[in-house]
């Protein structure tokens, strides 16, 4: 009493294609990465790249000719060019913050950093 019934075909509408059978849709496709190479960026900091050879639904990595990328001992967030091999690893679900593919990644000078002729430039373009 009081509350307004709403139609089954309704409710399953408004829930998305996989409503009905039950199916859950992740946000992130990696199928499409697989035997490709990948960076991952792991809570604590830590970053990796390697070739992706498997995943699960809890984001469970399998990264194959896997490379860390050190961080700077004076600046724990700087990540610096010196690297460790690491081989065959498994990254747990849990500690996976980022996946993105290295295909089309390229590094660009940082655009807030103040400009070399003296003047920070300003966002609107003034």
């Amino acid at each position: 009493p009081g509350r307004a019934r709403i139609p089954s075909r309704v409710r399953a509408r408004n829930r998305g294609p996989n409503a009905m059978s039950g199916k859950k849709e992740t946000v992130l496709d990696l199928g499409k990465f697989i035997d490709k190479g990948v960076r991952v960026k792991l809570s604590g900091g830590r970053e990796v790249t390697g070739t992706l050879k498997g995943f699960d639904q809890l984001l469970n990595l399998v990264l194959d000719e896997c490379v860390e990328y050190l961080r700077d001992v004076d600046d724990p967030l700087k990540i610096t060019d010196e690297t460790r091999s690491l081989g065959l690893i498994v990254c747990r679900g849990t500690s996976v913050m980022v996946v993105s593919g290295l295909d089309g990644m390229e590094e660009i000078a940082n655009p807030f950093l103040p400009s070399e002729e003296g003047g920070a430039v300003m966002a609107g373009g003034e």
